[in-house]
């Protein structure tokens, strides 16, 4: 879960954002439920876990990656 926290920071801050935005934890759900196999094979296989599973992501998460040009 750390990871993913980092990859969704990293996602954030490249932007320009704010990792303290609301939306920050939109995805924790999701890759809990979708991606908790691949949690501990770095940030690039969580964010490539998310957009496999992107049809069945919740509303705010598929938001935050298509926000930040994932």
């Amino acid at each position: 879960m750390t990871r993913f926290l980092c990859i969704v920071s990293l996602v954030l801050c490249a932007s320009g954002a704010s990792a303290q935005q609301p939306g920050h934890d939109a995805c924790a759900r999701d890759v809990t439920r979708f991606c908790r196999a691949v949690m501990n094979n770095g940030d690039g296989a969580v964010l490539a876990c998310l957009k496999e599973h992107r049809a069945r992501l919740s509303k705010a998460c598929d938001k935050v990656l298509t926000e930040h040009g994932q």
